[in-house]
């Protein structure tokens, strides 16, 4: 059998993509949920807060190094896979990626050191400072990431000129026409995710009785967090939605599941698309309201996948379904977020076991559902890299073969098993641990000095703390 290296490049990027993102989309939410800590903490000076933060900024660090790790194996594929279209935009695209290093990364990373081991070590105000700027350096990053990206979704302000891009106007190419929607829909979704890990991990450890009143406050500031958020990416992803629509038809057609350009199209609740006849089985709608949420008019028109070739149209299943993840999910964070500010009567909400229980499954959603958002964004661009200007299949390394692919294919699976498998186990050694006070001694004698090392605890302590003993009478 005959290895097609596209397919195993695409497959690969999918991979990777979907592998690393997953952590900058949870650090940008909880490094602004760290730095609200600190402020309350310096404000109040409750001690609360402080082991509020104190153990998310743990964590913090935790999935910032496996997110730094996949992210630099990542960029090298682009080389190795994809290196037509490194050439082709690299007047574009390699400043892009250097200003994301140098005014963000060195900015995260300098600041960190501060956050990490500096509670004691610095005064409050700059310990403060530097939970700002680590949240401001999360920001900063995903600026220029989500532009660099939505430039290939809608591109402007360059011009192809013998298969290389060249800058015509750096403002209309950082600030390209999906940029703002892209960015702010992504920012949402981050927070999101923030709120729903923390409100999470909260409620699991209220449901254990630990650390009850700081967790309640964790709880109750997510609550409020997600009531405002969740909705309001739904409008966000409305204005969105018709943002793609004027940029991308093919895609919002894919996603809709419309082959024939018509109006008073339905929303489909359930179909299966079958793409090599161009239609779909079992379709079961919502009579126009396709039409009415894409055009804000109930006899809109939405275009068609007909209006292309087939070999222009993206996947449409994936696409199709992806869609309807992310959707549904987003449904469902909603109805959490209400159901909170129902229990609030009373306290109820961190009272409650059955909603405490809901809301430890919820945690894992938005991982999902951005997941399911980056599927429908990316394969529904295709067959092109950059929209309307250069396919995939142009884009990819000429003497790349299929058994390359693959062997580079393997080589990522094996070395982010092995990234995911540390990052797991030291997110559970800090679960275990949670918000509980550690002994003077213990932190004097480990004197930490690189970021994982926060998340350590050491053998003795953790035996003592299974044999009921108490951890200052451990072996040291």
């Amino acid at each position: 059998m005959e290895l097609d290296p596209l397919i195993l490049s695409r497959i690969q990027f999918a991979f990777v993509v979907s592998f690393h993102a997953i952590f900058p989309v949870f650090t940008i939410g909880l490094a602004s949920f760290i730095a609200t800590l600190e402020a309350l903490a310096f404000k109040t000076g409750n001690p609360a807060w402080v082991k509020l933060s104190g153990f998310w900024t743990k964590v913090f660090a935790v999935v910032f190094g496996m997110g730094v790790v996949s992210g630099i194996v990542m960029s090298f594929q682009f080389g190795t896979n994809w290196s037509n279209f490194a050439q082709a935009s690299a007047n574009f695209l390699g400043p892009m990626l250097s200003y994301e290093v140098v005014t963000a990364f060195f900015l995260e990373a300098a600041f960190l050191g501060v956050l990490l081991f500096g509670r004691d070590k610095v005064p409050a105000g700059i310990h403060l400072l530097a939970a700002i700027m680590v949240a401001t350096g999360t920001f900063i990053s995903s600026f220029w990431i989500l532009s660099a990206n939505s430039w290939m979704h809608t591109p402007a302000g360059t011009e192809l000129r013998d298969g290389v891009f060249f800058v015509t106007s750096w403002s209309e190419a950082i600030f390209n026409p999906s940029f703002p929607y892209r960015f702010s829909h992504m920012l949402l979704a981050s927070f999101l995710t923030g709120g729903f890990v923390v409100a999470g991990v909260s409620a699991w450890y209220l449901l254990k009785g630990r650390e009850v009143e700081a967790n309640r406050k964790a709880l109750s500031i997510c609550l409020w967090l997600l009531l405002l958020l969740a909705p309001t990416q739904a409008v966000v992803g409305d204005f969105h939605g018709l943002n793609t629509l004027e940029h991308q038809p093919m895609k919002v057609a894919a996603m809709e599941g419309n082959w024939e350009t018509s109006r008073h199209v339905p929303l489909l609740l359930f179909a299966i698309p079958d793409q090599e006849s161009q239609r779909n089985l079992y379709e079961i709608g919502i009579p126009s309201l396709a039409s009415f949420i894409l055009t804000h008019e109930w006899d809109g028109e939405v275009p068609g996948l007909n209006e292309v070739p087939v070999a222009q149209q993206p996947p449409v299943a994936i696409v199709f379904w992806s869609f309807r993840v992310m959707v549904g999910l987003g449904l469902l964070m909603i109805a959490a977020a209400v159901t909170g500010l129902v229990l609030r009567a009373g306290g109820r909400y961190w009272q409650t076991p059955w909603f405490l229980q809901a809301m430890r499954f919820m945690s894992i959603t938005p991982f999902i559902a951005v997941l399911a958002g980056w599927f429908v964004t990316e394969i529904g661009r295709a067959p092109w890299l950059v929209y309307g200007l250069m396919t995939q299949a142009q884009a990819l390394t000429p003497s790349l073969t299929g058994g390359m692919a693959l062997f580079t294919l393997i080589g990522y699976i094996v070395v982010y098993a092995l990234v995911f498998s540390a990052g797991v186990y030291y997110l559970m050694r800090v679960l275990y641990v949670g918000l509980e006070d550690r002994p003077e001694e213990e932190h004097e004698m480990e004197r930490p000095k690189r970021p994982f090392s926060a998340a350590h605890v050491p053998f003795e302590i953790e035996h003592d703390k299974q044999r009921g003993k108490p951890a200052s009478q451990g072996g040291h």
